[in-house]
């Protein structure tokens, strides 16, 4: 891609070229020089992507790269300080406090005084505080830095309001299997080594990786330190027992957590039991507590199941007592036989729709009385009053049913339960037609 903004800023590249001495990891050897150089990124970096809009268009802004680790978030920052011209800063939300952050603006100050810009990349800036990522927006505003933060997790929950209305939010993607055969093919290059491991291993590698570029080239590395270019390549069992299992990328706190659970709950609730397996499988092995899976889906039988399969919640509280007895991994048996449970039943949100209707209905009435029949009066004073007045035994009638309503007399009726016509819900519906039809009589 060429330079339209100028000779690259020399701070912008001191880190990719001048390091004299010492030992440079592989990743660090392989850091690409451009942005064409730059893997897995196209819909960014491409001619027709915002990046590459942006470059051609000689202008840089203010910029939020959201995306898994390993995907290149620095490197495209430091490429973009060069394009432009920019000193390059950059600084760690984990490190780095109030007078940190008071040093690099100072030295910003200095340099556009100086007619020099300065970018500014802010590692993990979702580390930040409020009021800490609110000293950015002046900075931002009157063009002393242009801003560009790196984060793992969803800006929308974790940086200001106002932070983000002045910063573009560009979403990076894990690395493809494709994406990642092309760093492996510069590794070889470079190292003028053939990767040692055979085919199948060689696939493995990049599984493990899961889309993690940085993570690829760390193992790459250490595999070429391991391994003689006089030994054999490793098979897929010699390399799984070498790296063993990589920890699956999720935060419990974070919004990986919720994610995976909102997949679980869609999964259920559209009758796809392999994906619900599934999605309950990886909660489990990133180390989720069930009892909070046992939790959730106590809600998913109330909510998307209810009077359609009574039996459900009771399916998922047998799971809970089987799970508290057994703990893992024996109780997890119990934890999917109930998700099979749910994904299976017929589906209705009908008693849910009811119960939110009927909530919404008692806040708007306030506070009607019920209807004199509908009260007890077990006074003679509340007798004369006309307490219990019109009041029908129901078992004392020929069909047990006597059909009075008991809304307020001041209160047209609703229809806040509608049963539909699946699972045990169409007997309901049928004695709901019949009750109607003979309440109106």
């Amino acid at each position: 891609m060429a330079d339209l903004f100028g000779a690259p800023a020399a701070d912008a590249q001191k880190g990719d070229q001048e390091q004299a001495g010492g030992h440079r990891p592989l990743a660090d050897r392989l850091r690409p020089q451009s942005l064409d150089d730059v893997v897995g990124q196209d819909h960014l970096l491409s001619g027709d992507g915002v990046i590459g809009r942006m470059v051609k268009g000689g202008t840089i802004a203010s910029l939020v790269l959201w995306g898994p680790p390993g995907t290149g978030k620095t490197t495209i920052a430091r490429l973009l300080a060069g394009q432009g011209g920019l000193a390059f800063a950059q600084i760690s939300a984990i490190f780095s406090g109030v007078k940190e952050l008071r040093q690099v603006f100072e030295q910003a100050k200095l340099r556009k005084q100086n007619g020099q810009g300065t970018l500014l990349f802010v590692d993990e800036i979702h580390r930040f505080n409020r009021s800490q990522q609110d000293g950015f927006l002046p900075y931002v505003e009157d063009g002393t830095i242009i801003l560009v933060g790196a984060t793992t997790e969803n800006p929308s929950f974790e940086l200001n309001g106002a932070l983000l209305s002045r910063m573009q939010v560009l979403t990076l993607k894990a690395h493809s299997s494709d994406a990642l055969e092309a760093l492996l093919t510069r590794a070889e290059a470079l190292t003028d080594r053939p990767l040692p491991l055979d085919k199948d291993a060689r696939a493995l590698l990049k599984e493990f990786a899961d889309g993690d570029g940085r993570y690829l080239l760390n193992c790459t590395e250490m595999l070429y330190d391991l391994q003689g270019a006089d030994q054999p390549p490793l098979t897929p069992e010699q390399l799984g027992s070498l790296l063993q299992k990589r920890a699956v990328a999720y935060d419990k706190d974070r919004e990986e957590h919720y994610n995976l659970i909102s997949a679980l709950h869609k999964s259920i609730r559209g009758s796809d039991v392999d994906a619900a397996f599934y999605w309950t499988a990886r909660m489990i092995t990133g180390g989720e507590d069930p009892r909070y899976i046992i939790r959730r889906l106590i809600r998913m039988a109330s909510e998307d199941i209810g009077m359609a399969d009574p039996q459900a919640i009771h399916q998922v509280l047998a799971a809970k007592e089987t799970y508290e007895m057994l703990g893992s991994p024996e109780g997890e048996g119990q934890l999917f036989q109930a998700v099979a449970y749910l994904a299976t039943a017929p589906k209705s949100n009908a008693a849910y729709l009811g119960h939110k209707a009927a909530m919404q209905a008692a806040k708007k009435t306030g506070s009607l009385p019920p209807p004199m029949h509908a009260v007890n009066a077990p006074t003679k004073v509340m007798k004369d009053l006309g307490y219990s007045d019109g009041y029908i035994y129901d078992h004392d009638t020929p069909e047990g049913y006597a059909g009075l309503n008991y809304f307020p007399s001041d209160m047209l009726r609703a229809e806040f339960y509608q049963p539909v016509g699946r699972g045990f819900e169409r007997d309901i519906q049928k004695r709901m037609t019949y009750f109607n039809k003979n309440r109106k009589k």
